[in-house]
């Protein structure tokens, strides 16, 4: 209970953030549509400190890559999300950390 109430106002915060970030003129459009933000908890099960399953939100438009609710089989290393954003905007790389392949955006 303790980790949930946390975590909501953590999201709390994260909304007025992004919030911001949406009425911030840049360029032809805002910050959030030329950003891309990841929010989640460093634990799946806060009572067991268990890293899996590992919720993640990204927010932004990512240049056209946003707009998908993307669900990775149990127990893909979040390794694979970061290896496929490094390869998806121009910074290419075989491995990264603990990945066990590049999660295709």
């Amino acid at each position: 209970a303790e980790h949930a109430k946390t975590n909501l106002y953590h999201v709390a915060l994260f909304a007025d953030f992004i919030e911001k970030l949406r009425l911030t003129p840049d360029g032809d459009g805002s910050l959030l549509e030329h950003s891309l933000l990841f929010f989640g908890s460093g634990m799946g099960n806060g009572n067991r400190h268990e890293g899996n399953p590992l919720p993640l939100v990204a927010v932004g438009a990512a240049e056209g890559k946003g707009g998908r609710h993307i669900v990775c089989p149990e127990g893909t290393p979040l390794a694979n999300l970061w290896l496929g954003l490094a390869n998806t905007f121009g910074r290419p790389m075989d491995s990264f950390g603990d990945s066990a392949g590049e999660l295709e955006l």
